[in-house]
């Protein structure tokens, strides 16, 4: 079967969650749109699908929703210059870099919902005739090779397709020697765990496995079941990979990003 183009592929986007690990952080926007350098991270998740041609993309929204409602109602203005006329009610922009060439819809899909949920109400309304679609959450990052993933999701032919990654030890890793000294490791990756990264892809036959039910946890039954059918794919990334759920995971990748050196930048 030929594999559709990404530009072809919608990709719903989890951006409800109330991010309550952040504290203050995140009690007056959604934790997709804390500042990664000098963007929302969520404008460098989208960016890294951009890259590879996905243009197609759908925020479900829940908390505060009107910061992601508001940001990209007026992305132009945001992202550029702009004159304003006041006698003539009219405002021209003046682009300091190309605007990119996406479709974005904002669909809220309650403060309350959970994953799954979010994700059936919003691809209800808005996957078309779309016969594949991504999802992934706000708080990921990545340099997987999203297009080869596509590519491999088509190919095995089952309803689901996962990003494992292997994530990096909470703690630093200390290697005891014969002669009595150690030598030490800051955080490396465990090669014996493959996790949950996000960034799937599905057939639109996976949509019997949701319920616009508040309570559905995309992670819980439906892929939980997908599995046990047999409908399920990992696709195994060993590159970078991070999910900034904590204050601490935000200091890292921006640091990662002041130091020139953010893997996930388009």
């Amino acid at each position: 079967m030929p594999t559709p183009e990404p530009a072809d592929i919608p990709i719903f986007l989890l951006c409800g969650g109330q991010g309550t690990r952040l504290g203050e952080a995140a009690a007056m926007r959604p934790k997709p749109m804390l500042d990664i350098g000098e963007k929302p991270m969520l404008l460098d998740i989208m960016r890294w699908y951009g890259h590879f041609g996905f243009r197609r993309f759908v925020l479900c929204t829940g908390h505060r929703s009107e910061v992601i409602s508001g940001y990209f109602a007026n992305f132009a203005s945001l992202n550029s210059d702009f004159t304003v006329d006041l006698a003539e009610q009219s405002i021209s922009y003046h682009h300091q870099e190309r605007l990119p060439e996406w479709q974005v819809t904002v669909a809220f899909t309650g403060v309350g919902a959970m994953t799954g949920a979010r994700l059936a109400r919003a691809a209800g309304r808005y996957l078309g005739e779309a016969q594949h679609f991504g999802v992934t959450y706000g708080d990921g990052l990545t340099d997987a090779d999203l297009a080869h993933e596509l590519r491999f999701h088509v190919g095995h032919g089952r309803l689901g397709t996962i990003l494992g990654v292997q994530p990096p030890s909470q703690f630093g890793r200390l290697a005891l020697h014969e002669d009595g000294s150690a030598s030490f490791s800051e955080k490396p990756r465990r090669t014996d765990d493959i996790v949950n990264g996000g960034f799937f892809f599905f057939r639109r036959g996976f949509l019997d496995y949701l319920s616009p039910d508040e309570g559905c946890v995309l992670e819980q039954e439906p892929l939980q079941r997908l599995t046990s059918d047999g409908e399920l794919r990992v696709y195994r990334h060993g590159g970078f990979w991070s999910c900034v759920d904590t204050l601490r995971d935000r200091e890292e990748v921006q640091g990662l990003w002041e130091a020139g050196a953010g893997p996930w930048k388009a």
